[in-house]
């Protein structure tokens, strides 16, 4: 009787393991299947919209739909840019693989959608960090998210210097500001290590080590102008999208509508405040294309589609990442030892 009672105990407690397992497993199935619904979610949410603000029964209501994939396909490549671009940024030794990259950058732009406070750099950096391949600290991927905005800043110069040269002046105190911050931002690069000996920035000796690490990973040298070149192409396969998603809603082909769009709209993605990338991005195209003449329906019709568009690229990008990295986790556990 007394062993009977002894025993009892270790088996719950050596069961205990499993059901940790269990449980987790359980979770990540319902992580899934909370992303999956909160995506049919956005389609209804997109398609109400449409209903409510405009006269169309859904954001895509008479659009032309080969010139639309031509759209999201632009959309799609931009995440591919992006991607390549940043991976650039981190230390030869410490790369991760373009699959990993890529999952990342689709999942922090499709959890941008909601999240508030910039909280999809979280995602960013757990989703790198979850994946097989190259171990890395959470100081390395923040430096190089540190460094992938400021040269994604100075990839955007050319064109918010060409928006601002063919827009009006009703745009043009907006796209200032954009360009004096890219600007800024080539400054910085520029200058490296010498504005760690500003005294805002030696004072502290945590800012003043984060800088000297940014500096490293952005000084001029090959990896960083490649890495420019892919956020430029990141940008102008952006643009290209959203002129082409123009065009399938009925306006003129036009490159520098789309610019002047995809400028502020990235620029108000950056503040804080906002409930995400996507939501402040889609608030101000439609001032944006309302102060450029364009008519309430349609420009209301571009905002929701551009975010659909956006979020089902973003999607696309993860799952794509996500499938590349297993199989090369896969891959690396098969190969002889």
């Amino acid at each position: 009787m007394i062993d009977s009672v002894a025993v009892r105990p270790r088996g719950f407690l050596s069961r205990l393991p499993a059901l940790g397992t269990h449980l987790r497993g359980n979770s990540h199935r319902w992580r899934i299947l909370g992303g999956v619904g909160f995506t049919l979610l956005s389609l209804g949410a997109c398609v109400l919209v449409a209903r409510l603000l405009s006269n169309a029964s859904w954001p895509l209501d008479g659009a032309r739909a080969s010139v639309v994939f031509i759209a999201g396909g632009c959309y799609l490549a931009s995440f591919g840019f992006r991607a390549l671009g940043w991976q650039r940024l981190f230390p030869s030794h410490e790369r991760p693989d373009r699959a990993r990259c890529l999952a990342a950058c689709g999942a922090a732009a499709a959890s941008g959608v909601v999240l508030p406070f910039r909280l999809d750099y979280l995602v960013k950096i757990s989703t790198l960090r979850r994946l097989g391949g190259v171990r890395l600290d959470l100081k390395t991927i923040g430096v190089s998210i540190v460094a992938l905005g400021m040269v994604d800043a100075v990839a955007m110069l050319p064109l918010a210097t060409y928006a601002l040269a063919r827009t009006g002046s009703v745009l043009r105190g907006p796209l200032v500001v954009v360009v004096l911050f890219c600007i800024g931002c080539l400054v910085i690069l520029t200058l490296g290590q010498r504005v760690a000996r500003l005294p805002l920035v030696g004072r502290s000796s945590r800012l003043h080590g984060v800088y000297r690490r940014v500096a490293d990973s952005t000084r001029f040298s090959r990896p960083t102008l490649v890495a420019g070149a892919f956020l430029l192409g990141c940008w102008t396969s952006r643009a290209l999208g959203s002129a082409f998603l123009l065009s399938a809603l009925g306006v003129r082909f036009s490159p520098t509508f789309a610019l002047v769009v995809l400028c502020i709209s990235a620029a108000a993605a950056i503040l804080p405040i906002t409930a995400g990338g996507v939501v402040a991005g889609m608030g101000t195209t439609v001032g944006v294309l309302f102060a450029l003449g364009v008519s309430r329906d349609v420009a209301l019709n571009f905002s929701l589609a551009s975010g659909l568009l956006l979020l089902i690229a973003a999607l696309t990008a993860a799952a794509m990442g996500l499938s590349g990295s297993l199989a090369l986790t896969l891959r690396a556990r098969r190969a002889p030892v």
